[in-house]
């Protein structure tokens, strides 16, 4: 299948199934790579239908990979407002930056264009890469606290709720469950800074980005202890 509408279909389809069964990961994913561990390297589509390697991002600079929520997630919208304002100094840091989600290579190009994307975007439906690097899919609270219709209602009140976004051009998609995380890679293939949303805007300050980027550059251990001495009388 190739045409939007019908794998928006399909991808809608999958949100409400998963919505019904619940998180499928023991409500958080098994504990993934942290700072010093080895980046998993995989290789995925990106929005033109190319496979790309993660490991080629961090083949010349640090690498910032971006993993988004589902595409009809406003929580997804507000952070592509955030990228637009940091973009400028995560460029000055000196950085890859990349984002990975859960849509096809179609749906992808389409979420790009509509919201003024202009880092790879790379396609995980599987969401392998969501798994190898250890990012969590929530508890119903976690994922929904900000939507109480919802939270609090049953499959009924969803099915409204989807037919109500659905008639203001928002399609409910993929996993409603799966969590953001956003991690810095150094060029030798380190984590240099992990961070798993503990909820579905749980956004981390762009400093904490960018200085984890220059801290690999400036070729820091990121386990090391403070430099200060106390002072001698």
């Amino acid at each position: 299948m190739t045409d939007l509408e019908g794998l928006t279909d399909q991808a809608e389809a999958n949100y409400i199934a998963g919505l019904e069964a619940g998180p499928q990961q023991n409500r958080m994913a098994p504990p993934g790579p942290n700072v010093g561990d080895a980046a998993p390297d995989l290789t995925l589509l990106d929005s033109s239908g190319a496979e790309v390697a993660l490991s080629s991002f961090w083949a010349d600079r640090p690498a910032t990979f971006l993993f988004w929520r589902h595409f009809g997630c406003g929580c997804g919208f507000e952070r592509a407002e955030r990228l637009a304002e940091e973009r400028s100094a995560l460029a000055e840091a000196g950085t890859n930056v990349v984002l990975v989600g859960m849509g096809d290579p179609v749906r992808t190009a389409d979420y790009v264009k509509a919201h003024q994307i202009s880092e790879p975007f790379l396609c995980d439906p599987e969401r392998r890469a969501y798994a190898a690097f250890g990012v969590p899919e929530g508890t119903m609270l976690q994922a929904l606290y900000d939507d109480e219709d919802i939270l609090l209602g049953g499959p009924e009140d969803w099915r409204m709720i989807l037919d109500f976004k659905r008639s203001k051009g928002t399609r409910l998609v993929d996993s409603g469950w799966q969590l953001p995380g956003e991690f810095v890679v150094d060029t030798s293939g380190l984590i240099r800074m992990a961070y798993r949303y503990q909820y579905c805007d749980n956004f981390p300050d762009v400093r904490l980005l960018v200085s984890a980027v220059k801290e690999s550059n400036a070729g820091l251990d990121p386990m090391r202890g403070s430099t200060m001495r106390p002072e001698t009388t």
